[in-house]
């Protein structure tokens, strides 16, 4: 077989990662090497487009180490028995690229993640030994991601959770039943005894010895994982209810979603059980408001009789659908708990409601200035000068935020 170049290896190595969602870098510790020693920075603005400490858009180069791997995971392009383009970087190859690439000004972090070669310990020595390089030979204070092999041994993911700003695990299924009938070589409970060791490390970080020292960070932006959705039949309530207790057990900067779609192999059969990209965009939602805005799993999968979410309309605006006696809200006296619970009113617009009904009444002109998507909420909300009157009821308001029907084509 004729050697690949550098570049033909980055095309199948980058487009092979897209898979891999775990990819923002919002949580760690501010690096820059303005003060003139070390190369590159965690902040910033910019490929893979991540989150810095501050809020801003930072890019990540997002690639595998190979795509290689001895698993045959049936959701997996990557699995031993597909029939796909190979390539494998050595380790010299991707420290070259992630300082090339941040000299250029094309990236300013790297995300990296690989398919098993040869055994979980053997790829991920490999993995620790490309962020040594970064961090001690080249002096790189960049963000850098990796994605952790829980087979591993632990001396080797504890060396990682030393180099690397943030680790990932991935949990790859909704369901233990399902990972050990897609996945069966993976064991659900070496991956959940994996992120627990991350997590304690993580937290035993955070001590201070007897003498005030503080030990070596690790993993300062904490752990994410990936769940595959819509590879399996496990409705929306049983993958936001996994989510929830992986959030609670790992403390987890994030579950990440992402969609399955069939993989053009006839040898890999799963059932496509919904749509998969709005799916997974209604999963973020629905996350989102379970860990911000107070929601209980129950009621946002209860709005639907099969415990799966809307497509159609987004979950808080399905809920309040649901409970209209609860509406329409006075802004100038509703709880912060219920004000939370309107649709088009995100947790910075009632904070600021909250704020400013203290010294004056608000009007709506006032809520539209404060950031509020008052096209959704007017139906939801009274204020100085507005009341929705008889529209908070109307038979048609769902068909006033559902996506119009449209004419398919037949070309």
């Amino acid at each position: 077989m004729a050697q690949m170049s550098l570049d033909q290896k980055l095309a199948i190595l980058s487009d092979a990662a897209k898979y891999d969602a775990s990819c923002a870098s919002s949580g760690s510790t501010r690096r820059d090497s303005r003060d003139g020693k070390g190369l590159g920075s965690n902040e910033g603005s910019g490929i893979c487009h991540a989150y810095a400490p501050d809020g801003r858009c930072i890019s990540l180069l997002k690639i595998l180490m190979t795509n290689f791997c001895v698993y045959d995971c049936s959701y997996c392009i990557n699995r031993v028995s597909s029939n796909v383009p190979r390539a494998r970087f050595s380790v010299d190859e991707v420290v070259k690229l992630t300082i090339e690439f941040y000299r250029r000004n094309y990236i300013e972090g790297l995300f990296l993640s690989s398919g098993v070669i040869k055994s979980p310990d053997a790829t991920m020595a490999d993995m620790v030994r490309i962020a040594r390089r970064l961090r001690h030979d080249e002096n790189f204070r960049g963000y850098i991601h990796l994605k952790t092999i829980p087979d591993a041994a632990p001396e080797l993911i504890a060396e990682a959770g030393l180099l690397a700003d943030r680790l990932s695990i991935n949990v790859e299924l909704p369901t233990d039943r399902a990972v050990e009938h897609f996945a069966p070589e993976k064991k659900p409970e070496q991956i959940r005894k994996a992120m627990a060791d991350v997590r304690l490390r993580k937290e035993a970080a955070g001590d201070r010895s007897h003498g005030g020292k503080r030990p070596p960070r690790f993993a300062p932006a904490g752990q994410s994982t990936q769940m595959i959705i819509g590879a399996d039949g496990s409705n929306d309530a049983t993958v936001l209810g996994q989510s929830t207790r992986l959030y609670s057990s790992y403390k987890l900067k994030r579950v990440y979603y992402s969609a399955f779609s069939p993989i053009p192999d006839s040898s890999a059969k799963l059932p496509l059980v919904r749509p998969p990209l709005q799916r997974e965009h209604r999963l973020y939602q629905a996350d989102w408001l379970l860990r911000f805005y107070g929601f209980e799993l129950a009621e946002i999968t209860s709005v639907t009789p099969d415990g799966n979410l809307d497509l159609q309309i987004d979950p808080k605006l399905a809920w309040a659908l649901a409970h209209r006696g609860l509406f329409p809200l006075d802004v100038n006296t509703a709880p912060r708990e219920m004000l939370l619970r309107v649709p088009g009113f995100g947790v910075k617009t009632v904070t600021r409601i909250l704020a400013t009904r203290r010294h004056r009444h608000l009007r709506y002109d006032d809520i539209t200035r404060m950031g509020a998507s008052m096209k959704t909420a007017r139906a939801f909300v009274t204020a100085g000068g507005w009341t929705p009157g008889a529209m908070t009821d109307s038979t048609d308001l769902r068909a006033r935020f559902a996506p119009r029907p449209e004419q398919l084509t037949l070309l």
